[in-house]
């Protein structure tokens, strides 16, 4: 499978998604970044083309599958990148909160493999890489909706990479731990110190969002199902899969920490 040279990547306006659109801008791919602004916002990097795609419209889904069509004759690489973070316990957490997520970081992911991977099919060839979160796979309390969404992304791109690589067509989920981004701006949580904590967490992470990105494109072009971009989240993945027990007391203790204390208790 080749080196891609037109990819699209969804909420490319700011964090990791314009982090992902600068590393294929260096590299020289034709990146068309899109988001959910009507015109082009000031964060979609230089040299990137720009679409407006609202990730719940499949009208929107439609006309960037025409648009890559019409000006580059098809792509290569799709990154389903946009979403929010939505967090509380399962009795803070409204259903409306639980739509918004299911809709935007599930549905818009579906939407896309959904537009996409018939053009793939077509061509023989193409890449899928759907942005997860290490949430998808180690499930900490306190985020049941982001959590689910997350799962939910995993399952789905480990289910695609089976059924579309007789076509050639590898599938990737990308899923980072914490780093700095600005997903805490569009958190959602009903406790002002869930809130806190949480920003607190993405704000002091060890690593930007430039580094994540370099990791995961990385991951990308070796084709790996599971790209695991940091040391914390691949200890964290191992300790579920190899000493479950362990993994089970850790974020049982958690569990206990969060409902005597508050989440405040996180930063300590």
């Amino acid at each position: 499978m080749s080196e891609p040279t037109r990819v699209l990547i969804t909420g490319a306006a700011s964090g990791f998604g314009q982090a992902l659109a600068n590393e294929y801008l260096a590299a020289g791919v034709r990146v068309l970044g899109t988001d959910i602004a009507a015109e082009r916002p000031a964060g979609v990097p230089a040299g990137a083309d720009y679409l407006q795609l609202d990730v719940r419209d499949d009208a929107h889904w439609a006309r960037a599958r025409h648009w890559v069509q019409r000006e580059w004759g098809g792509l290569d690489l799709l990154i389903n990148n946009a979403g929010i973070a939505v967090g509380g316990t399962i009795d803070q957490t409204s259903m409306e909160d639980w739509q918004r997520i299911v809709d935007i970081n599930l549905l818009g992911v579906a939407r896309g493999c959904h537009t996409f991977a018939p053009d793939f099919i077509a061509q023989g060839s193409g890449q899928i890489a759907n942005v997860a979160s290490l949430a998808g796979l180690v499930h900490a309390p306190q985020m049941s909706a982001y959590n689910t969404v997350k799962a939910g992304v995993v399952a789905l791109s480990d289910t695609l990479s089976h059924e579309l690589a007789p076509h050639g067509i590898a599938v990737s989920a990308i899923c980072p731990s914490f780093f700095r981004t600005a997903l805490a701006d569009s958190l959602d949580a009903p406790d002002p110190e869930l809130e806190s904590a949480a920003r607190h967490l993405i704000d002091g992470a060890p690593r930007s969002a430039e580094t994540v990105a370099r990791r995961a494109v990385k991951g990308i072009a070796r084709h790996r199902r599971v790209i695991l971009t940091d040391v914390d989240g691949q200890v964290a993945w191992r300790l579920r899969r190899f000493a479950l027990p362990v993994y089970h007391l850790a974020l049982d203790a958690a569990g206990r920490r969060l409902a005597g204390r508050g989440l405040a208790s996180l930063r300590r």
